[in-house]
């Protein structure tokens, strides 16, 4: 993992997070016990502070950075998928950010949200607590299931597990 202070503000990272040796991390950074963060991932605190819960996945190549002196917030137990981009903003506990999703300056993504693969939430949007959206802009679509919880909380579970067995089990080779 590469991580950096920068001027005086140096990230805190969870004993039992995993961070990947691709990801960077830098500045005003706090991470919560058992995320993942994944190869390629960039979480940029130079000028403004990122929080990120416990049992959050940020999964490769995503980019979390907030406005000067301002933040961007991600609650615990949310998933953050392959290649979103989060710009100071808020996503809220259990929340699901689909792959490629952009969440803009001062929106909100609420509890139990889900917001759909590629679909973008500009500034000021706010995706209620327990729907889904998708598209772009995202729109709402329907409520969050039973079933949709049950699957997310599976996949959860499943990153959350990652960064355990990822540093006992992860070897370089040859």
């Amino acid at each position: 993992m590469t991580i950096f202070e920068f001027e005086g503000r140096v990230p805190s990272i969870a004993p039992d997070a995993y961070v990947d040796e691709d990801a960077k991390v830098l500045g005003d950074v706090r991470i919560g016990r058992q995320c993942f963060i994944g190869a390629g991932a960039r979480i940029r605190g130079d000028y403004g502070t990122i929080v990120i819960g416990e049992k959050t996945s940020i999964q490769e190549n995503c980019v979390l950075h907030a406005r000067v002196d301002e933040r961007c917030t991600v609650g615990s137990h949310v998933q953050i998928g392959h290649g979103a981009i989060l710009h100071n903003c808020t996503v809220k506990d259990y929340a699901v950010v689909g792959v490629g999703a952009v969440v803009s300056d001062y929106a909100t993504v609420g509890v139990w949200a889900i917001l759909g693969e590629g679909a973008v939430v500009p500034s000021n949007q706010l995706i209620p607590d327990g729907k889904v959206a998708v598209g772009v802009p995202a729109k709402i679509i329907r409520d969050v299931s039973d079933s949709d919880m049950k699957l997310w909380t599976k996949y959860k579970e499943v990153y959350a597990d990652l960064a355990v067995r990822y540093p006992k089990g992860l070897k370089r080779i040859k």
